[in-house]
């Protein structure tokens, strides 16, 4: 099986394109693929194929196997894998992901793609709808009780679950203990991707991810997204944020006429390779 090793701003998930490769089992495939001692190493498995309602289709497999609706450091580097590898010549595209149609536009440089805006539609914030079970039509800095201890969440769909959590500093910040905590609460049925974020400013925050089936990763796009829409809930930013990550920075806007978020940062590929499949499940038996 022939790969690619691709990253947004460090968040790394191996790709595979299904108009080339056929695969039986992706998500058995993902858990081995990920394991970055026996396997290639990163945040989970990314698949490339066709659609019939846009250019092209990507599913998201986390590093534990299971399927995510979407992902936005991901379909950042679905554009530049597709566009770089010749299957189009065109620097608007559309993708066909679990959370809806979206649109990307490509800057390159010299022939490749360097940088991608993506159009990452509307946040959901009816709580039955991200899924969240609190009472009410959105959960806007709301408390939650975590093995004893009351936070404030603001919860938002972008496809995908998130719970943001404002914190002072994220200077020394445990989220090795408290991340599963919150992934795995209750009161969030289909588990939930958590962010940690600090207010650095009016157009500028820092902001860990813990993920859910994947852990902390050094990024995360919808994420990203839902982290600046809370802020916004909540008064502390303007429109326009920079984000800063683990791994790099990510641009997002909000435009409220349409009520879409856009979020531009890069895309980045590692190397390419071939991988013998049968001997990496048979190696982890």
């Amino acid at each position: 099986m022939k790969f690619t090793k691709m990253h947004g701003c460090g968040n790394d998930y191996i790709y595979v394109n299904l108009c080339r490769e056929h695969l039986d089992n992706p998500s058995g495939l993902a858990i081995a693929v990920s394991d970055r001692h026996f396997g290639i190493g990163g945040d989970g498995l990314i698949t490339i194929g066709p659609s019939a309602r846009a250019d092209f289709s990507m599913h998201i497999y986390n590093a534990d196997g299971s399927e995510a609706e979407m992902c936005g450091n991901g379909i950042r580097c679905v554009a530049k894998y597709v566009y770089d590898h010749g299957m189009t010549d065109k620097t608007e595209i559309t993708v066909e992901t679990g959370a809806g149609i979206k649109t990307l536009t490509m800057e390159t440089r010299q022939g490749m793609v360097t940088k991608v805006r993506v159009d990452m539609g509307e946040p959901v914030l009816t709580p039955a709808d991200i899924p969240a079970d609190f009472p009410g039509d959105r959960v806007v800095n709301e408390p939650l009780v975590v093995e004893d201890k009351e936070w404030r969440v603001t919860c938002v769909s972008m496809g995908n679950t998130h719970a943001v959590v404002f914190v002072p500093t994220l200077e020394h910040f445990p989220l090795e203990q408290v991340g599963p905590k919150f992934e795995h609460h209750p009161l969030f049925p289909r588990r939930i991707n958590t962010e940690f974020v600090e207010v650095l400013g009016r157009k500028e925050l820092r902001m860990r991810v813990w993920e859910r089936g994947s852990g902390e990763t050094l990024a995360c796009g919808t994420g990203t997204c839902a982290c600046v829409m809370a802020a916004i809930l909540n008064g502390y930013t303007e429109d326009e944020v920079l984000v800063r990550l683990l791994g790099g920075d990510l641009l997002i806007q909000y435009d409220r006429e349409t009520n879409h978020l856009f979020m531009t940062g890069p895309a980045t590929t590692v190397f390419e390779g071939e991988l013998d499949v049968t001997a990496l499940e048979r190696g982890r038996r």
